[in-house]
């Protein structure tokens, strides 16, 4: 009798159930139907059974747009995203300009909102993102995975299970309030190409104005544009309100913070070292400064990545936009200084069984028309919950879909594969719970970004072939792009609720 391979078995992803509140309907829907039914109530009492005729404008509004949803969000959550970004229209909170002599306060970051006060301390050469908002602190860590697709199938499925044994362990711990992976990829340089190229002419004596070698230099600058850089980063972000009783210990205060950031620092690179996965670096504030100012400047790039190693990075006053802006009447698009950018939450992942490394797609995106790299950010943000409040939650959403199915029979109406299969998905969720496993709430975000909005266009339309290639759907942040930019290019451990 023969098995399969365990490195065969495809990757199963958790189904996001679609029950809703009830029926299927979130709480807005809830909202607008039960004042529908407050208005058809308050009609017939005061005017009999013509109240219904009266009525009908009101009752009809609430209960057609409770019942319809526009770019598939529901019709009265969108009116609601829609109104809040009129009101921000208004008070002029949708533009963001940099004003270098205008007195700030210590601390503070060029950011937009709240997040300007994010503060980013040096560890021994390693950030601290204090955000005094939720109490917490986050490390990133740049990671060495060059090469994961070109291993062979065995390697790749021993390379995922260790990962999964680092990740794991944060559902058993308390403090661990959020882990976020991310993909980055962006135009880069070849400098190390032309300096290998400068190297070998000096100690060859080669001719600089021969035909070969203006040739070779041909070659170099019309493959600069191809370049581009993948890295990968781990963000791990700490609960200091859980962990108030370890920062007593260490002394309290900004120095127990930075101390606490730097002891899980050690802890995550060990257990990364023993699932075979190698930390290049922990970024200083400078570096990561520099991911912000890349992401909002893709033109910068060139000039951040060709300074010496004394002059990496970016200095922190400099991490956020010099202008940043939410055009009126343009919902799914943000501008910033040399680029527009659109957020998507990917909001369906593959429904059949995929294999080890299905992102692929996602990573190696390509514009339709030039077949150049597209320029995005791809993050997965991980909340651990407690095994106790996930069975609850697998509790809870089992008595909606009970609640669900005796509405459908009273109406007559049978369940659908899709109803079938969130049963299933709820089972087997509780029995993973039941082996030892621990539970994460995730959403995955991916902005893209281009230099003007029409090649944006194009850039979105690759980036969604490569999405279905890939099994997944991701769905524009209509009226919320400056946030979900924020959350995407400031690698502080941020989300998004």
């Amino acid at each position: 009798m023969s098995t399969t391979p365990e490195y065969l078995r495809p990757v199963r992803l958790p189904r996001r159930s679609r029950q809703g509140v009830v029926m299927g309907m979130d709480g807005w829907q809830i909202a607008f139907l039960t004042a529908a039914a407050l208005v058809v109530l308050i009609f017939v009492n005061r005017f009999g059974p013509l109240g219904l005729l009266y009525g009908a404008p009101l009752y009809l509004l609430f209960g057609i747009t409770a019942l319809t949803s526009i770019h598939g969000v529901s019709t009265p959550r969108m009116a609601g995203l829609w109104l809040m970004k009129q009101v921000r229209h208004t008070a002029g909170a949708t533009t963001h300009t940099f004003r270098p002599e205008q007195p700030r306060l210590t601390g503070t970051l060029n950011l937009p909102g709240t997040r300007a006060s994010i503060q980013l301390w040096d560890s021994n050469g390693t950030a601290a993102a204090y955000n005094p908002h939720d109490r917490s602190v986050s490390v990133i860590a740049e990671l060495e995975v060059q090469g994961f697709l070109m291993h062979d199938l065995p390697e790749r499925f021993d390379l995922a299970e260790q990962f999964d044994r680092v990740l794991g362990p944060f559902t058993q711990r308390p403090g661990v309030k959020r882990v976020t992976l991310q993909e980055r990829t962006l135009p880069t340089t070849i400098r190390a190409a032309r300096e290998h190229y400068e190297t070998v002419r000096r100690v060859r004596d080669l001719n600089p104005e021969s035909p070969v070698a203006r040739n070779y230099q041909d070659v170099m600058d019309h493959a600069e544009r191809f370049e581009v850089a993948h890295r990968n980063y781990l963000v791990l972000t700490l609960d200091l309100v859980i962990l108030g009783s370890q920062l007593k210990a260490l002394g309290g205060g900004k120095d127990a913070i930075v101390a606490l950031a730097q002891i899980e620092a050690g802890n995550l690179a060990d257990a990364l070292t023993a699932a075979k996965i190698k930390v290049r670096r922990w970024l200083s504030p400078r570096e990561v400064a520099a991911l912000g100012r890349l992401a909002f400047d893709p033109e910068f790039a060139a000039t951040v990545q060709n300074r010496p190693d004394t002059l990496a990075g970016v200095d922190p006053v400099a991490i956020g936009p010099m202008y940043l802006d939410e055009p009126k009447g343009r919902n799914g698009i943000v501008a910033t200084d040399s680029a527009v950018h659109t957020t998507m939450w990917v909001h369906e992942w593959p429904r059949s069984d995929s294999p080890v490394g299905f992102l692929a797609p996602v990573v190696f995106a390509r514009h339709p028309h030039t077949g150049e790299a597209i320029t995005h950010i791809f993050s997965i943000v991980l909340t651990p919950v407690p095994v106790s409040k996930a069975l609850k939650r697998i509790r809870d959403e089992k008595k909606v879909w009970r609640g669900n199915e005796k509405l459908r029979a009273k109406r007559g109406a049978d369940g659908s594969a899709a109803d079938a299969a969130d049963w299933k998905a709820l089972e087997q969720q509780e029995q993973e719970l039941a082996n030892g496993h621990g539970e994460f709430q995730y959403g995955a975000y991916l902005t893209v970004t281009a230099p003007d909005e029409e090649r944006l266009d194009q850039a979105i339309a690759g980036m969604r072939n490569a999405l279905s290639r890939a099994g997944m759907e991701a769905q524009i942040l209509y009226c919320q792009q400056a946030e979900a930019l924020m959350v995407n290019a400031i690698p502080v451990g941020l989300g998004m609720k």
